[in-house]
């Protein structure tokens, strides 16, 4: 089993459960964004990957009836890109953040942060 098949299934629940939330069958959400039935019920079974290009997640965003720039638009391309595997582009897009990638993988591989410690770490960056 691929490693990122659980996150890549966390973008197809999220997509589904948005769809449940707007009462939006699947056909009807389909019919909206264009996209095969099918593949995007595979989607949300997390047994494709999540869309690569913008383009799509925005159709996915507007068939889902999610505003641009909320905080659920930008967990549906977050979860996208790592359910793909990838940083998202406007973190890659940030010089400082960048540099000390490496370094926070290197430390994250060493030693695995408990969830708590992962939340301690979530509520410090908050604070700026």
């Amino acid at each position: 089993m691929d490693k990122r098949e659980g996150v890549g299934k966390r973008f197809g629940e999220f997509v589904k459960a948005m769809r449940a939330e707007k009462r939006i069958t699947l056909r009807e959400f389909c019919k909206r964004t264009g996209v095969d039935p099918g593949n995007y019920s595979r989607v949300e079974r997390g047994l494709l990957p999540p869309p690569q290009d913008s383009e799509t997640l925005q159709k996915y965003a507007i068939g889902l009836e999610i505003k641009d720039g909320s905080e659920k638009g930008q967990m549906l391309f977050d979860l996208a890109a790592v359910g793909r595997g990838i940083i998202p582009p406007d973190i890659m897009s940030d010089k400082d953040v960048v540099k000390h990638l490496p370094l926070f993988f290197r430390t994250l591989r060493r030693k695995k942060p408990t969830v708590k410690q992962m939340k301690w770490l979530v509520d410090k960056l908050k604070e700026d």
